[in-house]
């Protein structure tokens, strides 16, 4: 049964009044691209500053795209959102820290959660980003072939031991693992590290699942290289299908560089090039599980096909769907009420640390041409919803 996106009683059944009011308010903001550059200059100085900024942000922006300052701030979002059928994957969001204990402590918090996973069937995955677990610079220098430093090769073997105890934990305890994906010049040296791990830990199944950037005119390539790997070896793939969530920057530093841009041309040759990663995953679910984070009705649809096509139970544990929480609610609860195998990112810390990666939520809904119109179209249905049947 197809989902139906317009159902917006059942998108923001979880939200009050207030919250529905506040969301509204914050994509009318969100929508103004001078107000987002004013508020985003205006919240890094306060917070350089340390002006007494943080109630504020709490009460607004981050309390709708982030579950909490921590795991047990978030359980209740969590339990609130499983009542209705919709999972979630806890993201520890707190960026820009690059020192070894601030990577040793990403890796312990990836640790903590797939304990907390195990636990849990609401929460089905854990979740890293490569970065997190070490200098962005040392991932760069590998991409590139450059030669490293002694101590360079000392940390690239403790971003090694990082992946290693995390990847054969999420192994042992059969919980799903996400890496995510960062920018294309840093990409390689995280691409041969998954390969790596889902070559070790995926033998019997998808466990660790590399992040695909399909805004990227080579991605669909990788994938199909990938796939010759792992079925030559014997192992499977796991999938997390992406559009992308750093095009400015790419572009920018291309023609800074004076080299071909990874990026797509245009959002149609990106969609296209996301729709055909899909169709191939589908036509070897056999060897690769798929995570589909979008927030594209369209491609939603396109895979719900796929599957329906193949006679696929909605619930097919190869098959996931991915929003961003406080994001494209129509999507995620009403694939959740079809039986869907519906997640939520969860982004979550101290609110100064979760602050760049809330910035870099808005300016890109600013700039993703139709995505905060849509959400405020409907949330102004819901509103009007609300006062015809009060």
């Amino acid at each position: 049964m197809q989902p139906n996106f317009e159902n917006t009683a059942i998108a923001f059944e979880l939200k009050t009044d207030s919250q529905l009011e506040r969301a509204y308010f914050l994509f009318k903001m969100i929508a103004n691209e001078p107000l987002v550059k004013i508020g985003t200059a205006v919240t890094n100085f306060a917070i350089k500053a340390h002006l007494p900024v943080e109630g504020l942000i709490r009460a607004t922006v981050f309390d709708h795209f982030c579950g909490g300052v921590s795991e047990k701030d978030c359980l209740s979002v969590i339990e609130n959102m499983f009542e209705k059928g919709v999972c979630s994957i806890l993201d520890y969001s707190a960026e820009g820290k690059e020192v070894d204990n601030q990577f040793d402590f990403a890796m312990e918090k990836t640790l903590e959660i797939l304990d907390f996973v195990k636990e849990k069937d609401a929460i089905p995955f854990a979740v890293f980003k490569p970065s997190g677990f070490g200098r962005f610079k040392v991932y760069e220098k590998i991409s590139a072939g450059a030669k490293l430093t002694d101590t360079e090769t000392a940390e690239w073997g403790r971003i090694k031991n990082r992946y290693e105890k995390v990847c054969k934990k999420a192994h042992d305890l059969e919980v799903g693992l996400l890496i995510d994906a960062e920018e294309s010049w840093m990409q390689q040296a995280a691409d041969d590290l998954a390969l790596e791990m889902m070559r070790k830990y995926n033998k019997d199944k998808a466990i660790v699942y590399n992040t695909f950037q399909m805004y990227r005119w080579d991605r669909m390539d990788y994938l199909k290289k990938l796939h010759n790997i792992a079925s030559e070896e014997n192992f499977k793939i796991g999938a997390k299908v992406v559009r992308g969530a750093y095009m400015e920057k790419e572009n920018e530093r291309a023609q800074e560089k004076g080299y071909k841009s990874p990026i797509c041309r245009n959002k149609q040759e990106t969609d296209e090039n996301f729709n055909a990663a899909i169709a191939y995953i589908m036509d070897h679910l056999d060897e690769i599980a798929i995570f589909a984070g979008t927030h594209n009705e369209d491609s939603t649809l396109k895979l719900i096909a796929h599957m329906q096509d193949r006679n696929l139970d909605t619930s097919d544990a190869h098959v996931w769907f991915g929003q961003l929480f406080g994001m494209s609610d129509h999507i995620t609860f009403n694939l959740a009420a079809q039986g869907y195998n519906a997640v939520k990112y969860v982004p979550y810390g101290p609110v100064r640390d979760v602050m760049p990666y809330l910035i870099r939520r808005a300016e890109e809904n600013t700039s993703v041409a139709g995505q905060t119109s849509r959400e405020l179209a409907l949330l102004q249905k819901e509103r009007k919803r609300r006062k015809l049947d009060s």
